[in-house]
């Protein structure tokens, strides 16, 4: 199997201004200098987190999705973030990841976080996708699912990489940087983690901390407060030695979420 390269992008985004963060992405791309498998944007990466979703909701034709199906092909990789969708009069925190021929898989947050009053606005999502790029099996989250572990659950190495992409505060960085690591050790996968960092419009900092750790739990990079464009390579051989001299994914326990 074939090493697999990706790219984060952690930055600070313009508050509720899609048309100023997509600018703001066009410039940080145009900075990436090496040939990346998938590059991976934040929650929310047009708007920061907020909740005026009746004011800044797209649909699935609208200028985000496809600015993403344009990065797509520009870079001949695989880009994903999370936008404010409208669909069915409803509203989604939906993750879109567009490869380079123009095909979309969508996953809408499944875990609304009640605490900022998400729950409010938007409908939660029902099911999970798993995308593949050269033979690796790659699950995204968004955020808030960091901390339910049986949605995480990576039941007969259903995938090889955990991604999670968050507007998540500097204030609970401490539980940011503890699951990351415990959903690597506890699922065998490599896991990454993107966050925004800077103040959002509600006055929230949020540091960063994005983050990519082995499947033994070791932290191989993390970023915090400051900007970065990042790119680095997962060693398929590493993970498939891991699991097979240490094959506790055989004896996790089997089950269905209701």
């Amino acid at each position: 199997m074939q090493n697999l390269v990706i790219t984060l992008i952690q930055t600070a985004l313009e508050w509720e201004d899609a048309e100023a963060n997509l600018h703001r992405f066009d410039n940080i791309l145009d900075k990436l200098d090496v040939d990346t498998d998938l590059i991976i944007l934040p929650e929310m990466f047009s708007t920061g987190f907020s909740m005026n979703a009746d004011s800044l909701a797209e649909n699935m034709q609208g200028k985000t999705v496809e600015w993403l199906r344009e990065k797509a092909r520009q870079f001949q990789s695989d880009v994903f973030g999370s936008l404010i969708i409208v669909e069915n009069g409803q509203y989604y925190n939906r993750l879109c990841w567009t490869d380079p021929d123009g095909q979309m898989l969508t996953y809408d947050k499944k875990h609304l976080f009640r605490y900022a009053g998400e729950e409010k606005v938007y409908a939660a999502g029902r099911s999970r996708i798993v995308a593949e790029i050269k033979g690796w099996k790659i699950r995204p989250f968004i955020c808030y699912d960091l901390r339910f572990p049986v949605w995480n659950r990576n039941i007969d190495n259903e995938y090889d990489v955990a991604i999670y992409i968050a507007n998540w505060p500097e204030r609970r960085s401490a539980h940011w940087k503890c699951l990351l690591e415990a959903r690597a050790i506890e699922n065998q996968v490599y896991v990454i983690g993107v966050n925004r960092i800077g103040n959002d419009g509600n006055g929230v900092y949020y540091s960063g901390d994005s983050s990519i750790i082995d499947p033994q739990g070791k932290v191989l990079f993390r970023n915090s407060h400051a900007p970065c464009l990042y790119s680095a390579q997962l060693n398929f051989e590493l993970l498939a030695n891991y699991r097979q001299s240490f094959p506790a994914w055989m004896d996790v326990d089997h089950f269905d979420l209701l």
